[in-house]
């Protein structure tokens, strides 16, 4: 089966297509963990995304396809909560490992790494990025009905701390301990909901703020993952674009306190140290770990991580 007929087939089985209508389809760029198609339907265009069992990075990195329920129910709690958090779930095959949500247009709704890559920084964004994110793990912090829906550590130890941390402590024996006990601590703390890669590749800067994608890696644990994996990010963006150093540093500083001032589930100093020994695993994690960032092109550049 061609992909066009695996898209006709899956928009028949949730409804969304009738012959003779033949919906036009486009395969977007981009995925690493799962196939995206923009579809047009008559209604509207709308992405299907189907996860893959491998991902496609050098390494050999498999996961579940079940993450893809997790995903949408992530989107669904987190609307809930902040409604122009998250896509909406126009229709889910759990089955099939896809579902289908409204496409977002880039012209209203720009991805966020580009907007840093060209050094576009917007402090009062990215403070609100750690605003919505503190506000969507207290909102879920000590909750037995949400901690039962994301029963996932199989997954986001698979997806997270193995790749991240643990594969990184293989190729540096003296810090394994150190990054092993980050990485059981990690798991061991069963707080909140977590996204598990709020990354800016992840967030678009939509007309009512940040819209978090990619919650494949959705769990119940320590919410300080989202807001280190984040942060992480802020700092790699300074040896991206160098010129922007300092924009991006006060967005880390902006994001960084707008989240603790949602922690309510903990004395927020606790949250706060736990992040600050997260953060340098996971920085190094991107150079030698399973999924190296792609602009960290010179050895220097890695050598300075």
């Amino acid at each position: 089966m061609d992909e066009g007929e695996f898209l006709r087939d899956a928009l028949t089985r949730l409804g969304l297509w009738t012959e003779p209508f033949v919906p036009g389809y486009e395969r977007l760029i981009g995925g690493v963990a799962s196939d995206i198609w923009r579809v047009d339907l008559p209604a509207g265009p709308v992405c299907i995304k189907r996860a893959l069992p491998k991902l496609r990075v050098a390494t050999d990195w498999r996961a579940p396809v079940a993450r893809n329920a997790f995903e949408v129910a992530w989107m669904q709690t987190a609307r809930a909560i902040e409604p122009d958090s998250a896509p909406r779930i126009v229709a889910h095959d759990a089955e099939a490992g896809l579902f289908v949500m409204p496409y977002l247009p880039p012209d209203r709704y720009r991805l966020w790494k580009l907007e840093l890559r060209d050094g576009r920084v917007e402090v009062s964004f990215a403070s609100e990025v750690g605003r919505r994110l503190g506000h969507i793990h207290a909102a879920t912090a000590g909750d037995p009905t949400v901690a039962a829906r994301f029963r996932t550590d199989a997954i986001f130890h698979a997806i997270r701390i193995e790749p991240y941390l643990e594969a990184t402590a293989a190729r540096h024996p003296d810090l394994r301990d150190a990054l092993y006990e980050v990485a059981q601590r990690t798991m061991a703390h069963k707080l909140a909901l977590v996204h598990g890669d709020v990354s800016p590749k992840n967030i678009l800067a939509g007309p009512d703020g940040p819209v978090f994608l990619d919650a494949e890696c959705a769990w119940y644990g320590d919410p300080v993952f989202d807001i280190a994996f984040c942060l992480n990010h802020m700092l790699l963006k300074c040896l991206w674009t160098p010129s922007a150093s300092a924009g991006f540093l006060a967005c880390f500083d902006a994001m960084a306190a707008s989240w603790l001032q949602e922690v309510d589930w903990e004395p927020p100093a606790g949250a706060e140290r736990r992040a600050a020994t997260l953060l340098p695993g996971l920085f190094l994690g991107r150079v030698d770990g399973r999924s190296p960032v792609e602009y960290l092109q010179t050895e220097s550049n890695r050598d300075r991580v």
